[in-house]
C-alpha cells in the first residue's frame, strides 16, 4: 500500500504557473507508473498526464507544451509544473499510483 498526499494547488491568474507536489509514504523507487488526473466542476475525471519507473511521460493533448510531469525518487516525489495556465485548467487536482492508489486532491484554480 502507498498513501499520497498532494499539494501546492491554489488560486492563480491565466498565464501564471504552480507546481504541484504527490508525496508518497514509501518509496517510489518502485513504483512503475505515477501520474495526474483532475475533474472540474460537472466533469468526469480526465488524464492529465503519467510518468513511468524508467523516466518516460505522455500528457493529455490539453496540457502538451504547458504541463511537464517528473520524479524524484530519493524524496518520494512527483511533482507537476504547470505553466501557461488557462481557465479551463481549473479542478481538483489528482495524483495516482499503479495498483489504483490515489490522493485526497489539491485544488486549482484559474481566474480569467
Amino acid at each position: 500500500q502507498v498513501q499520497l498526499v498532494e499539494s501546492g494547488g491554489g488560486l492563480v491568474q491565466a498565464g501564471g504557473s504552480l507546481r504541484l507536489s504527490c508525496a508518497a509514504s514509501r518509496s517510489i523507487f518502485s513504483i512503475d507508473v505515477m501520474g495526474w488526473y483532475r475533474q472540474a466542476p460537472g466533469k468526469e475525471r480526465e488524464f492529465v498526464a503519467f510518468i513511468t519507473r524508467g523516466g518516460s511521460t505522455n500528457y493529455a493533448d490539453s496540457v502538451k507544451g504547458r504541463f511537464a510531469i517528473s520524479r524524484d525518487n530519493t524524496k518520494n516525489t512527483v511533482y507537476l509544473q504547470m505553466n501557461s495556465l488557462k481557465a479551463e485548467d481549473t479542478a481538483v487536482y489528482y495524483c495516482y499510483t499503479t495498483g489504483n492508489y490515489w490522493g485526497q486532491g489539491t485544488q486549482v484554480t484559474v481566474s480569467s
